[in-house]
């Protein structure tokens, strides 16, 4: 079993996964870790990942950390909380396997979030959050605290899922409304830009991602690994750990990847007072409305296009322009 975490480890490591959040996986302390991953670099059985940008991604130095993101630069300093949650199965009593449909008074008992992940965007610390050490409502409360700090969640499949779950269950338990929050949600730009063959998390991070990819279950499959985890099975508890952290760094590096490609984000500028730095920004021809001209911009470093808001049309073009009916 002792060398079950160095196995792990590597394999993170590998993945060009940061020493501090593989401490955090495996249950070890940094220090720990990074005595071992220097012993496994002495000896020639670990080289780290060397840096790399595809253009829009974050840049990682040789020793795993991060270099700075010229997409997160561009656009100021929001906070935004990337998130992920699991949720208790519900248990409910029937007569049959195929076709059933379940009444209210046949559900005993309800579901429940069991565990949850998340970091701020852009940061290094991945933090952990289980119904093993504490209750639900203990979890609730931090997500509450943290949903007042955030201006954006960064979630997969966020709007129709992990946030109204979370809003479920504050409200069931009794907790006032937190400070609105807005959603960004990788699954809807997968399915506004692209046409890819699946828009689940694994397919993209898998397809498009070069440090972490979503975790596949590696002892307990689907059903079973919640079934276990609840049954307190200490391996389950460790699995659910791995899966829900890999998730969320999954799910931020696809962000950065998918994100110059979106046409539909927020202006992350308008969050700070200063003035922007145009330096990242070079003109590129025009952008067309149909009752407007505006300069074109692109960014050098993340590839993607803005437009300025000064109509460069003139009065008199103007006037003349027709505007359609609607109906």
């Amino acid at each position: 079993m002792n060398s079950d975490w160095k196995e792990k480890a590597l394999e993170l490591a590998k993945q060009g996964v940061s020493g501090r959040q593989i401490a955090k996986i495996v249950g070890k302390s940094k220090s720990r870790v990074n005595e071992y991953l220097a012993y496994l670099r002495s000896t020639g059985e670990y080289k780290p990942i060397e840096a790399f940008s595809n253009g829009v991604g974050v840049l990682v130095s040789p020793d795993g950390k991060k270099a700075g993101s010229g997409f997160s630069d561009a656009f100021g300093k929001p906070r935004v909380l990337v998130i992920d949650i699991e949720t208790r199965q519900m248990l409910l009593g029937g007569f049959g396997l195929f076709n059933q449909n379940f009444s209210l008074d046949q559900i005993e008992e309800d579901w429940s979030i069991i565990s949850v992940s998340y970091k701020w965007l852009g940061e290094d610390e991945v933090f952990y959050e289980d119904v093993t050490t504490q209750t639900e409502d203990d979890i609730l409360g931090k997500l509450h605290a943290l949903f007042n700090e955030a201006h954006f969640l960064l979630a997969h499949n966020g709007r129709r899922f992990d946030l109204k779950k979370i809003r479920a269950r504050m409200i069931a338990r009794g907790f006032p409304p937190h400070s609105p929050v807005r959603v960004i949600d990788t699954l809807q730009i997968s399915k506004k830009e692209f046409g890819f063959t699946s828009n689940k998390l694994q397919y993209l991070t898998n397809l498009l991602c070069k440090r972490n990819v979503k975790s596949s279950h590696a002892k307990f499959s689907g059903y079973l690994l919640w079934r276990e985890f609840l049954k307190g099975n200490q391996e389950a508890i460790s699995e659910m750990r791995e899966y829900n952290i890999i998730d969320v760094l999954s799910l931020e590096e696809l962000y950065f990847v998918m994100a110059p490609w979106s046409s539909t984000l927020p202006n992350f500028d308008v969050y700070t007072d200063d003035l922007v730095d145009m330096g990242d920004w070079v003109e590129d021809g025009f952008a067309y409305s149909n009752l407007g001209k505006y300069k074109q911009y692109r960014n050098v470093k993340t590839g993607q296009y803005r437009r300025g808001r000064q109509n460069l049309l003139d009065k008199e073009k103007r006037k003349q322009l027709l505007a359609n009916i609607v109906g």
